[in-house]
């Protein structure tokens, strides 16, 4: 079950009825220890004997009547007095097993941890890459994104404000995305963290790009609704830390199941195992949602859900809570809780606890003519269960009065149970992995507490200074707790002074652990590139960021009132089912619909095709006796069925984008994976979209598929590594077919989510200049460098390629150059990019004559089967390149992203800058400063130009079976493609006049059959004279 390391008995346990195997438990054991027990303890068999029998008799007792009635022994009270309070005689039974206080429960995220481990082991990297050294430069802070449902007032909000105000302090840079606004918008913005409202009723679409973000906490299950954004490309792969506190889904999800609402239930399942970690405050959440355990559940203990409601509960009437209960304002209300699992032993807890407070009755204050003023009431189980019974069943063996014990179960009003109460008993034994939510809440409503001396109690309860606390093998002492507790028919003066100090305490409780546990987590899930600085160890939090909740911040919100989440997260559901249920019966009628008319649909085409046969067969029989009429031959037929079809393509009504398309000198592409992208791509007849992935695409939309232009697209390691460098391949590739503009230009929809792609004004500008050709063969880009984020210190062109590639920028830049080139020497090849004052272009945005950027594109492919030939075995295999610190699937795209510079400063084009709003245009690194820089010979046209058809030569004639990445990036073509295409020309010229003459011979060679007879035509004078005559007669 993923997280779960053993079977948690959530239920009942069926072991409480009879023994699983049949046998007595008593032979589980090795009977050394029941040997030494009878030797140390000596106790005598008479002892022994009555010991057993009491125990054996309440398991036959509860076996008989947990599930149903309880049926009074008047013997069992009597037998009751015999059961020995003493360690040694809880000791031994637990040694036998036969007292189980649920030690096994226990959740442990497996899973989780081992991937921690296992990514903490691989910091040695790759053989491969001890020539390299890589290196953090740490230019900017990590960003983390926090996404809320609304921005009220509640403990969720409270939680994050301090946990975001110790990250602050550690070096990380916070954003907030909440679908509602609420008071809480002022206590972020007073953070200095930015705040965005999503308005997801007005704008369907987030325009958001969570790529700016190292990681996403998602909190509540009411942030649905932005999920579904995180399930698509490109957001797939960002770090998701989804923090549940409700309940609601986990009692809704045994619903689903009982329904069999199966869709409904895997919609959530996609979501939880979408997220890396799904962190919940406590270890009895991720029990209860077990259903949707994928492995990546995480407890991060501390919340305070339960302080929250302190002051609302503290303003209620108290005496007129009492009255509605049943209670008097003069009785002592002495409450028993206990752990929030259910377990063999329970019971048996329950009823040690009951008799230990047995010696309050003997207060002549409580008890009086018969009535007592002591009442008990056992808060446990749910409403389902009836644990009323047992509780009535000890309390009769007992001889509590009747009205004394009361139980009530938990889900029934536990708030309220603990408002009036006077002294809270914690009767559980069960050594918890963190403080129950059940003390934390009694504390704030300044309860004395009085618990067992479990290590998880004792953390934070200190004896006799915030609460009480008794060996849990001594029961003795929690009966002499409550009589020093409790005097004279009311609470003493220490109690109500432990109680005022406690509350204190569990206001601030488990806030370090809380802290501490989000940024070590954050620490082993957030990957981060090599630019962004670490933060600083956990250890470096303030302590007084430590220390408790950010109440304080919340005191100055006017009405701050704070909000159940779990009412809300039931509501949500709530709605969220309506619609679910609404959807799917309109899919229903939809798909009925859609039935009737598919089978008419069938009808109609079965009609006209016997229509057609019927017509067919006639025309048959009518030329039928005709003679045959010759057609051509296959290749003929085919051929002029092509030439139909590209008619009718010809004639097709195009829409008004590609009409105006045709007719301007540019065309800007906009690649593009996944439908996360959408939002930010461009509708305009001036852009294009160019869909990287068969998936994803949009739809009615005139977008270029690249993975059908370009096949080396359909394989996913190519189409990551990449990246946009696959949509120039794809166009570039037999680019008279798609592309007919003089000018073709790229941008990434990126450019367009930071909004600084192109105003109308600068598009106009830039169409001006082409036009014109203001700046001849030139690069036009609108994407600078030195104010790209990822640069903040305004570095140089190779320093900040470093920064992005972990420091072997130009390491990488010299080893492709070398192989490409076929350079033998072990010194560094770099081109020179001069610092001069001026910028250069990221992220794939800019602007060339489609004859250059065949040029660009031709040594692009060149240059990346060098980066291939060198990066392929390695990162194939484990996915890592000495690019990057940590497995990366992009490896060198960010390389890539910046050779637009290297091949247009040294191939001697202007490179001129437009500005995204105003269109002003500045040229950047004039000629008269490139004097000396340039390696033109490198990058001249004719250079690159031998080079492409050297290895389109060895490509068409050796057929090489290495595995070799430039043929799949393009075409190849050489000169000696011309010679074998004209000759085969000529070969079939001449193949076609030899079967002519050959034809024409054999016409000439076939025998002719002679004429019969010959018939003589009158001739028409002789024709008409007799006729002339034939009239004159008569």
């Amino acid at each position: 079950m993923g997280s779960l390391e053993s079977g948690v008995p959530l239920k009942r346990d069926p072991l409480l009825r009879s023994s699983s195997n049949g046998r007595s438990p008593f032979l589980q054991r090795p009977r050394s220890k029941f040997s030494r027990f009878l030797l140390l303890k000596r106790l005598d068999y008479l002892q022994w004997i009555c010991t057993v029998a009491v125990f054996l008799f309440f398991v036959v007792l509860f076996q008989m009547y947990l599930p149903g009635s309880v049926v009074e022994d008047e013997k069992s009270g009597d037998l009751m007095k015999n059961v020995g309070l003493r360690s040694e005689n809880l000791r031994f039974l637990k040694e036998l097993g036969l007292l189980d206080f649920g030690e096994d429960i226990r959740f442990e995220p497996s899973k989780l941890l081992e991937k921690f481990q296992k990514e903490a082991r691989e910091v040695n990297l790759s053989p491969a890459f001890n020539r390299t050294r890589q290196q953090r430069f740490g230019y900017r802070k990590p960003q983390l994104a926090l996404v809320f449902a609304d921005l009220s007032v509640d403990s969720q909000q409270l939680l994050m404000v301090t946990v975001a105000a110790a990250l602050q302090e550690i070096g990380y840079t916070l954003s907030v995305y909440s679908i509602e606004d609420g008071p809480v918008h002022d206590i972020w913005r007073g953070l200095g963290v930015r705040v965005t409202i999503i308005q997801t009723s007005d704008q369907p679409e987030l325009n958001v790009d969570w790529l700016n973000y190292n990681g996403i906490l998602v909190n509540s299950l009411e942030a649905k609704g932005i999920f579904s954004c995180f399930l698509q490309e490109p957001f797939k792969s960002l770090p998701i830390i989804w923090t549940i506190h409700e309940q609601a889904l986990a009692a809704r999800s045994r619903k689903y199941s009982s329904n069999r609402q199966t869709e409904l239930l895997n919609d959530w399942k996609r979501l939880f195992n979408r997220s890396t970690v799904v962190v919940f405050p406590n270890h009895f959440l991720p029990m209860i949602y077990s259903v949707f355990d994928a492995g990546n559940f995480f407890v991060i203990p501390g919340s305070p859900a339960e302080a929250c409601k302190e002051d609302s509960l503290l303003a209620s009437d108290k005496n007129n809570l009492r009255t509605k209960m049943g209670f008097e304002s003069e009785d002592v209300v002495v409450t028993i809780v206990g752990s929030q699992f259910l377990y063999r032993g329970l019971w048996l807890e329950h009823s040690i606890v009951l008799q230990a407070v047995l010696p309050l009755l003997e207060d002549s204050s409580l008890v009086n003519n018969s009535y007592s003023h002591l009442k008990i009431i056992v808060l446990s189980g749910d409403s389902t269960s009836n644990y009323s019974s047992v509780v009535e069943a000890i309390a009769h063996n007992l001889k509590y009065q009747s009205g004394i014990v009361k139980h009530v179960a938990v889900d029934m009003d536990a708030d309220s149970v603990l408002n009036i109460s006077d002294v809270v008993i914690y009767g559980s034994f069960l050594e918890e992995q963190s403080f129950p939510d059940i003390l934390i809440k009694a504390m704030c409503l300044e309860k004395p507490i009085v618990a067992p001396d479990l290590s998880m109690i004792r953390k934070y309860v200190e004896d006799k200074v915030n609460g009480y606390l008794f060996p849990k093998e001594n029961i003795r002492v929690l009966s002499q707790i409550l009589v020093q507790v409790i005097s004279k028919g009311k609470l003493s003066p220490l109690a109500r002074n432990i109680a005022s100090i406690g509350r204190g305490t569990g206001k601030s409780l488990m806030v370090s652990e809380t802290v501490e546990g989000y940024a070590s987590l954050l620490e082993n899930v957030l990957i981060l590139p090599s630019e962004v600085a670490p933060p600083r160890a956990v250890a470096k939090i303030p302590p007084k960021l430590k220390e408790k909740w950010q109440w304080h911040l919340f005191e100055a919100v006017s009405n701050s009132t704070y909000s159940d989440r779990n009412l809300r997260s039931h509501a949500f559901l709530d709605d969220f089912e309506e619609h679910y249920n609404r959807t799917r019966e309109e899919r229903l009628n939809g798909t009925t619909a859609t039935n009737y008319s598919f089978m008419y649909s069938i009808w109609e085409e079965e009609k006209y095709i016997q229509m057609d046969s019927t017509k067919r067969r006639r025309e048959e029989e009518m030329l039928k006796d005709r003679s045959d009429q010759s057609h051509g031959t296959w290749e003929e037929v085919y051929r002029n069925a092509k030439r139909t079809d590209r008619s009718r393509n010809d004639l097709h009504e195009r829409d008004e984008g590609e009409l105006e398309r045709t007719g301007q000198p540019l065309c800007i592409y906009e690649p593009y994976t996944g439908e996360g992208t959408w939002p930010f791509l461009h509708i305009t007849s001036l852009y294009r979209g160019l869909g990287l992935s068969t998936k994803g695409r949009r739809p009615r939309a005139d977008d270029v598929d690249a993975p059908s232009r370009l096949p080396l697209l359909n394989n996913p390691y190519y189409r990551d590594v990449l990246g946009e460098y696959g949509a120039f391949f794809a166009i570039a590739n037999r680019i008279d077919r798609i592309h007919k503009n003089a000018w073709i230009g790229f941008q990434s929809w990126r450019i367009t989510a930071r909004k600084v792609s192109l105003s109308g004004i600068a598009e106009n500008a830039l169409l001006g200049a082409i036009q014109t050709r203001r700046h001849g063969d030139a690069l036009y880009f609108w994407a600078r460098m030195d104010n790209d984020p990822r640069n903040p210190l305004k570095q140089d062109f190779w320093s900040f390629c470093d920064s992005i590639n972990a420091g072997n920028c130009k390491f990488a830049f010299s080893e492709a150059l070398k192989r490409m080139y076929g350079v033998k020497y072990d010194l560094e090849f770099i081109p020179r990019m001069p610092v001069d004052g001026d910028t250069w272009s990221v992220m794939h945005s800019w602007a060339l004559p489609t004859k250059s950027f065949l040029e660009f594109v031709m040594f692009s492919r060149m240059f990346v089967d060098a980066m291939d030939a060198q990066m392929y075995d390695e990162h194939h295999s484990s996915g890592r390149c000495y690019l990057s610190l940590s497995k990366d699937k992009r490896c060198y795209s960010r390389l890539l992203e910046l050779l637009i510079n290297v091949w247009a400063y040294h191939s001697a084009r202007r490179m001129v800058y437009v500005h995204h709003e105003t269109g002003v245009m500045q040229e950047q690194h004039r000629f008269k400063s490139r004097k000396g820089h340039m390696c033109i010979k490198w990058f001249s046209y004719s250079t690159l130009k031998s080079m492409d058809e050297d290895l389109a030569e060895e490509s068409d004639l050796e057929h090489p079976t290495r595995r070799w990445l430039w043929p799949l990036t393009g075409e190849v073509f050489w000169q000696g493609m011309y010679e074998k295409e004209r000759h085969l020309r000529h070969k079939q010229k001449a193949r076609r006049k030899q079967k002519s003459k050959e034809k024409i011979e054999r016409i000439k060679r076939r025998t002719h059959q002679k004429a019969i007879g010959k018939y003589v035509k009158p001739a028409p004078e002789a024709t008409d004279s007799s006729n002339i005559t034939m009239v004159a007669r008569n």
